[in-house]
């Protein structure tokens, strides 16, 4: 070959590297913990769907404003209360070229109803689904349901052939530790796709090619990286390893913030945190009284009483949090802000609180507590136990990965135990309908109550708003005044990212990585 020839191929190459280099923008994400499954029905928790809504879509949408938009579904009609219709996009592939039709859509609504599915109660009011032709489903419900759009908007649509090819057809059974193909693969329609799973280390994304909508993003690739340690997980921000963190500590706030190359933002998030006492069980798991103390409102409020909130906003989260009353956050619908006044902390009240209920000498037992899901939630536990020790409970603290903590409040193991909440349908409706219903999935403190119960009948059926609100009213007032649980607050969040780093911050908590740019 001429050295000439040689020269020009040299130079091509060059060009052509540069060029790629220059336009392949790469985000690398971390967090405190990763997605407990890529299984997109299988669990129902944050950083998961937070991983699932990358890669998979849904019918309908919320937008960064967090409105509900069309996805999937171009638009929809009621016919009747309980009849709908959704006409599906016709240019919608899955990442691997199939194209998708309703009966994919059909497929997963049922999926998602499955006794192993996290979601089931997302659409419970769901009675049938099918494919009228290729892009028009008909869904009916068993009532009329005022907030089905906002439901939908949650449950992703699969694959039907994937999922068959690969043995998914139902969702992994993840508090049975079960392991599918579902779990450590995916294969959606969105605007990224997997392209390698190494659970709790590291999860690849690449730009979908075959997405159907407008790309308004220039990433070509994320990397989520998880980084249990705090101080680590800063470290790696501040000297350029990672570009973004969606869960910042607050007390390395002011310190990424001084940093000229960093930036961090900060808003209410749609999650409430609180502790569960389980009132059902005969006896404590971990007591040393023979019975149940949480039996006993009295006790209960005690507990409450003697938790200084304020002290734990100033000293633990930094003054970002707000102090809750109810386990809901303001913006759903629902909330009232006369009922998220909290009971006033009073040590000498709740010793005689707890005097009064047959306990003079106080108790013991264990809280439970993940020490890699919320904000500070370990230090959130730690304080508590100290606050409680002063009216004589004694706690022992037991902290460990969300993905345990999960799975063995799911089986029933805890007596005391911390629980955060969020709320993606912006309806009470979804925080009664998992964590006060009777025998709910969620419900591990055992609530019941016969009013409470038919009122979340009326939040399912009735369109009436008055008559609905009304009645969210009633068992918010009735389920606060029974102290099932102890709120604490309503959770802040903050992001931090290098400066060149845009992904918009939403109170969810959920980067939309496709609106989201590198500069």
């Amino acid at each position: 070959m001429k050295p000439k020839n040689l020269l020009k191929i040299l130079l091509t190459f060059l060009f052509v590297f540069a060029t790629t280099q220059s336009f392949a923008k790469t985000i690398k994400w971390s967090m405190q913990g990763d997605s407990l499954t890529l299984d997109p029905h299988a669990q129902n928790e944050g950083p998961t769907t937070q991983v699932s809504r990358q890669v998979y879509e849904a019918l309908v949408t919320r937008g960064l404003d967090m409105s509900i938009g069309p996805q999937l579904a171009t638009k929809w009609k009621a016919v009747d209360p309980n009849t709908w219709y959704f006409f599906l996009r016709d240019d919608v592939e899955f990442s691997n070229g199939q194209k998708m039709t309703s009966e994919d859509v059909v497929f997963s609504i049922l999926r998602a109803k499955q006794p192993t599915s996290d979601f089931k109660e997302y659409i419970s009011t769901i009675s049938s689904v099918k494919a009228i032709d290729d892009y028009t489903v008909q869904i009916k419900t068993s009532k009329p349901n005022p907030i089905l759009l906002n439901q939908l908007s949650n449950i992703f649509v699969m694959s039907k052939q994937w999922s068959t090819d690969n043995f998914a057809i139902v969702p992994q059974n993840w508090d049975a530790g079960q392991e599918t193909f579902s779990a450590t693969n995916a294969m959606g329609t969105g605007p990224f796709k997997i392209t390698l799973r190494e659970p709790n280390t590291k999860t690849v994304f690449k730009k979908n090619g075959k997405w159907w909508g407008n790309v308004e993003h220039n990433i070509t690739e994320i990397q989520l990286l998880p980084i249990k340690n705090a101080a680590t997980r800063v470290a790696a921000l501040l000297s350029g390893e990672i570009d973004i963190v969606t869960d910042a500590p607050v007390q390395d706030l002011a310190r990424i913030s001084s940093s000229a190359g960093h930036k961090v933002e900060s808003t209410p998030q749609m999650r409430t945190i609180f502790l569960g006492m389980d009132q059902a069980a005969d006896k404590l798991r971990t007591g040393n009284t023979g019975d149940n103390p949480f039996k006993k409102k009295a006790v209960r409020q005690a507990l409450y009483q003697a938790i200084d909130i304020e002290a734990i906003k100033k000293k633990v989260m930094r003054g970002l949090s707000e102090p809750a009353g109810i386990i809901t956050f303001p913006g759903v619908t629902g909330y009232t802000k006369a009922l998220d006044k909290r009971l006033p902390y009073d040590v000498d009240a709740a010793k005689k609180l707890l005097a009064d209920a047959g306990y003079p000498n106080g108790f013991e037992v264990e809280l439970r507590c993940p020490n890699d899901r919320y904000v500070n939630d370990e230090a959130i536990c730690t304080a508590v136990v100290g606050m409680l020790g002063k009216i004589g409970v004694k706690v022992n603290l037991f902290a460990q990965t969300k993905s345990k903590h999960f799975k063995e409040l799911k089986d029933n193991q805890g007596d005391f135990y911390m629980l955060g909440w969020g709320v993606p349908t912006l309806d009470s409706h979804y925080v009664f309908h998992y964590l006060y219903e009777t025998d709910a999935s969620w419900n591990k403190v055992n609530f019941s109550d016969a009013d409470v119960d038919a009122a979340i009948r009326v939040m399912e059926g009735e369109v009436d708003l008055d008559k609905r609100n009304a009645a969210i009213a009633n068992a918010w007032k009735i389920v606060r005044d029974n102290i099932a649980y102890l709120p604490l607050h309503h959770q802040v969040i903050s992001w931090a990212s290098k400066t060149n780093v845009d992904v918009p911050i939403r109170p969810n908590n959920e980067p939309l990585f496709r609106f989201s740019k590198v500069n």
